[in-house]
């Protein structure tokens, strides 16, 4: 039995297929793509469409959306086609005439993008790894099977609450036990988690249960009325929540995955706070939050976490953040004047296309 076991997180930014959409470096630019997107998804959502919103949707799909989305019709037809044309809106409204649904579409990535975020995985060695933003359970194991050389004999992802088909996951290398989604919960009329917040019974071999919450918390950027920081701070309050269900001072307890906002912002309060749970990168680095960062984008900053209770936290070894499969990152660095240590990418990362991420991946060790 081995003395030591790793548990870690990395949002992969998909493993075999990244959202047009959602791929560029520009964040700005992503934000009002997603706008247009969800003005669209609002116009063929009604029930009656005039004359007016039959030409801005077929304007828009035909237009300024024709490279980020398809829409699938499952039942009836909502566009009118000669050939594979489209002349215009078949339908008079949704429900009746029609029914279906918005599909991102996929933008190209090559085996170095697989390579690149496999030698990520490969170099944390986690025996317990979320998976952030995975597509669904075959491409897990699809690319354990691939890229890994089946590293992993346990693997898991259901699909949550998002439309778009980022989910978190879960690679194992001990065996799944109980497992429990919190996909449903709901605040009011919403659910309280944009994806799921899973938990999942990890059997250790040394027969001590360990259990793992996976989470991707709402994103601050597309903030829709600007209620982004409300609901990661719902998500976190019901996280607590979660927890509470557990002795921390007793129990092997992990949560998991990319929080979307830093250690000191007053949404993530109620999560980070919870007595006898311990962000492992806060042990490690103390309070030197410029060496826990894990992405960057206008500033250096931690947002993935694994945070462990007090048993975890007393067998605690060491932790560090992976972050050579993110591009550019000795220019990155070096143009940080000391703020952060200077690192280099691996050679194989060129451009923004092939890197493994823009996260940096987190594990810990710890003595089983």
């Amino acid at each position: 039995m081995a003395d030591t076991f790793r548990i870690g997180t990395f949002n992969v930014q998909n493993l075999f297929r990244r959202a047009k959409a959602l791929n560029y470096m520009d964040h700005d630019k992503v934000d009002l793509i997603l706008v247009k997107i969800q003005e669209f998804k609002n116009l063929i959502g009604q029930d009656v469409y005039s004359e007016a919103d039959k030409k801005k949707i077929v304007a828009m799909y035909t237009g300024e959306l024709k490279d980020f989305i398809e829409v699938r019709e499952n039942r009836g037809k909502l566009f009118a086609r000669k050939g594979q044309k489209i002349t215009g809106v078949k339908a008079k409204g949704k429900g009746d005439d029609w029914d279906g649904e918005v599909a991102f579409k996929p933008d190209s990535f090559d085996n170095n993008t697989r390579e690149n975020t496999a030698q990520v995985i490969k170099d944390i060695r986690a025996d317990i790894l979320c998976i952030v933003e995975a597509e669904d359970r075959p491409t897990l194991k699809s690319f354990d099977a691939q890229m890994l050389k089946s590293k992993y004999p346990y693997d898991m992802l259901m699909d949550g609450n998002d439309d778009r088909g980022i989910d978190v996951g879960l690679y194992s290398k001990y065996p799944i036990g109980t497992i429990r989604t919190h996909m449903f919960d709901k605040k009011g009329k919403s659910e309280v988690f944009s994806r799921d917040c899973p938990k999942y019974e990890i059997l250790l071999p040394n027969k001590q249960s360990l259990y793992i919450l996976c989470n991707h918390l709402k994103s601050k950027g597309y903030d829709k009325n600007n209620t982004a920081d409300k609901r990661r701070k719902d998500q976190a309050e019901a996280i607590a929540g979660i927890l509470n269900k557990y002795d921390l001072k007793r129990d092997w307890v992990v949560v998991a995955g990319d929080f979307n906002d830093h250690p000191l912002s007053a949404p993530l309060q109620p999560l980070l706070t919870v007595p006898d749970l311990y962000d492992v990168l806060a042990l490690q680095f103390r309070d030197d939050l410029m060496k826990r960062w894990t992405y960057h984008y206008t500033g250096f900053e931690q947002i993935d976490y694994i945070l462990v209770s007090k048993p975890l936290k007393d067998r605690f070894r060491n932790a560090k953040v992976e972050r050579r499969g993110i591009y550019n990152l000795g220019k990155l660095t070096t143009g940080a004047k000391g703020k952060v240590p200077v690192e280099n990418e691996y050679t194989t990362v060129t451009k923004w296309s092939n890197a493994a991420s823009d996260h940096g991946a987190v594990c810990a060790e710890f003595v089983l």
